[in-house]
């Protein structure tokens, strides 16, 4: 069994918890989507929650939800609304690499809340992480999660983030319903990062590139047939992104044979001897579990097991 030490980088801080009745805002950073604005505000309020629906969310430019400006301002406002407790978004697609160069990272330290998103959202996840220093949420969703109607453990992993009920040392419960593969058997330590495959690829060469070392990298992705897979993670390795991890993990790969998939991440991997551990239930997935991008993490490949070894949000009254 291999044990990889703790890498020198601090973890990221953790952001305020979001307190009872506190408003939630809906931004659209990315590709554009119809929101039944109605089912949305009744979906959580039964849940004890206001929605705060920012302007880009109702418009459309092509495959993009409003203008660069118009959804930049939303995502800046969002943070800045002191009334804001939290920040979902409303769907993936593409977008947020549009916005990454003009992002005030002053104003998101200032104002750090729990944001949420996956897919094409992975962008600013990476961007938030290296520049503003706190923890975000690979997490559902609303229209195609939240609104969707997948599976409760996806509610559930959401909801226990963000009001912080998963605390230093809980481990990140994963449905028995859906096997987990050990590729590589090992126990590391690090931060967790990382998200859609494509977009992580995307980035690699700019200024917003994932900081890999001593990283436990988790990736997912969708419509990417098994070839294109093995192009993205060969661009990783020879980009030098791979001989910096601590260990893996892979959510879901939609639409890849889980064998052929598992012998790719092995014929990747095993040069490193890092633990690898594949098929945990996030990304375009049902159930889709919320992760905390960002966050000190152990990762125990043959035992199935990923605990916090953080607090994501803080108390605030703190």
């Amino acid at each position: 069994m291999t044990v990889r030490p703790t890498h020198a980088l601090c973890p990221h801080q953790p952001v305020p918890a979001l307190p009872p009745e506190g408003v939630i805002a809906v931004i659209a950073p990315a590709g554009p989507g119809v929101l039944d604005t109605e089912k949305a505000v009744q979906w959580m309020r039964a849940r004890g929650h206001e929605l705060r629906i920012f302007p880009g969310v109702y418009e459309k430019d092509g495959y993009l939800a409003g203008s660069d400006d118009v959804r930049l301002d939303d995502f800046h406002a969002a943070f800045a609304d002191p009334e804001v407790k939290a920040i979902i978004c409303l769907r993936g697609g593409y977008g947020t690499p549009r916005l990454l160069d003009r992002i005030d990272f002053q104003l998101l330290r200032d104002n750090a809340k729990p944001f949420v998103g996956y897919s094409d959202i992975t962008a600013l996840h990476l961007a938030i992480s290296r520049y503003a220093g706190f923890v975000t949420f690979h997490g559902p969703l609303l229209n195609a999660d939240l609104l969707g109607g997948k599976e409760p453990s996806t509610v559930t992993s959401f909801f226990s983030f963000l009001r912080g009920q998963m605390k230093a040392g809980s481990v990140m419960i994963h449905p028995e319903a859906y096997p987990l593969t050990v590729v590589k058997p090992g126990i590391a330590q690090g931060r967790l990062l990382g998200g859609n495959l494509s977009i992580i690829a995307a980035t690699m060469g700019t200024p917003y590139q994932i900081d890999a070392d001593g990283v436990i990298l988790f990736i997912e992705d969708v419509n990417e047939p098994l070839y294109r897979i093995d192009r993205l993670l060969t661009q990783l390795r020879l980009a030098g992104t791979l001989s910096r991890l601590n260990g893996v993990l892979v959510g879901d790969v939609a639409g890849v044979d889980g064998e052929a998939l598992n012998r790719l991440l092995k014929q990747t991997f095993e040069p490193y001897g890092i633990p690898v551990l594949s098929g945990w239930r996030s990304g375009h997935c049902d159930p889709n579990l919320t992760l905390p991008m960002g966050a000190l993490v152990k990762l125990d490949a043959g035992g199935n097991r990923l605990v916090l070894e953080q607090d994501v949000v803080a108390d605030r009254q703190a």
